[in-house]
């Protein structure tokens, strides 16, 4: 049971951090079978955890695919999120909003700082490996991070979860200033753009990174 409690774990793990996927997929991943994998996606579909939809193919029969709902977003924790919308109602009536830029702006100095220490202590002074201990800090705060370096050259901060959701939807600025502490981070010659943003709709936050020169 233990082990089957992993697998149907790791289906979810993968729903989150890769997106879309179909059962055969899963499957390679988990070295199981097909069957099992449906077993579990079956069991987390009568849950309402998971839904899937037919892609069509230009040969063959249509390729159903799982992907995760709202619903199972609770399996991968927010952190304190009930506590952060209380400070967040509480600093915004106290001080307006201006004084809530002003405290994430405050907290955006202190995540500078101990980023900065993070990539000078992994050593790789190159931009691949600025970005590999980047998203190392963010892997360890809870946000499945991950780097990839893309064909053209450039590389791709892909974040597969956010543990402040909760919080961001109420406070947008915490996305704004996530983002002006990834430029800082990284250096002035250096783009960082967000080409995929969660509380637009997407899966997943992603930031295109390439240099300036």
């Amino acid at each position: 049971m233990e082990n089957d409690a992993r697998s149907g774990d790791r289906i979810l793990y993968y729903l989150k951090s890769k997106g879309p996927q179909s059962a055969a997929q899963l499957a390679k991943r988990l070295s199981v079978t097909a069957m099992a994998v449906r077993q579990h996606l079956y069991r987390f579909a009568g849950k309402g955890l998971v839904e899937s939809a037919d892609q069509r193919r230009p040969v063959g029969r249509p390729l159903r695919m799982w992907r995760l709902t709202e619903r199972a977003a609770a399996r991968f924790p927010e952190n304190h999120a009930e506590l952060t919308l209380e400070m967040i109602a509480a600093v915004r009536a106290t001080f307006g909003e201006a004084g809530l830029d002003r405290l994430l702006a405050e907290r955006t100095r202190m995540q500078l700082r101990a980023y900065r220490e993070r990539i000078r202590a992994a050593g790789d002074v190159s931009l691949a490996g600025r970005v590999r201990a980047l998203a190392a800090v963010r892997r360890d705060q809870g946000y499945m991070a991950e780097s990839v370096v893309r064909a053209d050259g450039s590389l791709l901060l892909r974040e597969n979860h956010c543990p402040i959701c909760v919080a961001a939807k109420s406070c947008q600025g915490l996305c704004r200033e996530e983002l002006g502490l990834f430029r800082a981070v990284l250096g002035p010659r250096v783009r960082v753009e967000r080409s995929d943003h969660i509380l637009a709709g997407a899966s997943r936050c992603a930031y295109v990174i390439t240099p300036t020169n």
